[in-house]
């Protein structure tokens, strides 16, 4: 399955509108008013699933996926030069594997692929194709989200 991951131009905060291969908003992702990045996920009916949250206090950017009031898992970007990141998600380790820009990436548990991360560079937001199996695409939408905002929040202090 293919979703298309596409940042909204007018948004007081940063939103994302998740597509599928139909045309059909399947995820919205809403950027919420907290003490660093944070963002709420929600399904197609409009109900939240899951909010993300910067973890303030950090030598690194560490951002916390809460599921129903609990801390369901954390991204976490390692201090190197390169892209590399800890997640736990869900009782889960993942691995990010791509190129030196973080731009194509694919997302990994135990040595299986989850999902192919692809940015799309000519548009005038940030746009992402994900190529995910329809069991792991929120999976896939919650850490992309995650690795995007650690990513905005890189190159505003630099």
């Amino acid at each position: 399955m293919k979703l298309l991951l596409k940042q909204k131009i007018w948004s007081w905060f940063d939103s994302f509108d998740i597509w599928n291969e139909k045309g059909e908003v399947v995820y919205r992702v809403k950027g919420h008013m907290a003490c660093g990045h944070a963002f709420r996920v929600y399904d197609k009916y409009d109900r939240e699933i899951a909010e993300i949250k910067q973890r303030m206090w950090s030598w690194t950017y560490k951002f916390d996926i809460i599921q129903n009031g609990k801390e369901t898992g954390l991204v976490h970007k390692q201090f190197t030069w390169k892209p590399r990141f800890d997640i736990h998600f869900n009782n889960k380790e993942y691995d990010v594997v791509g190129n030196w820009m973080g731009w194509d990436y694919r997302l990994t548990s135990s040595n299986k692929l989850i999902a192919e991360i692809h940015k799309e560079i000519w548009n005038w937001t940030d746009t992402y194709s994900i190529n995910v199996d329809e069991k792991d695409e929120l999976t896939a939408v919650i850490l992309v989200v995650a690795i995007d905002a650690i990513k905005c929040c890189q190159s505003s202090n630099n």
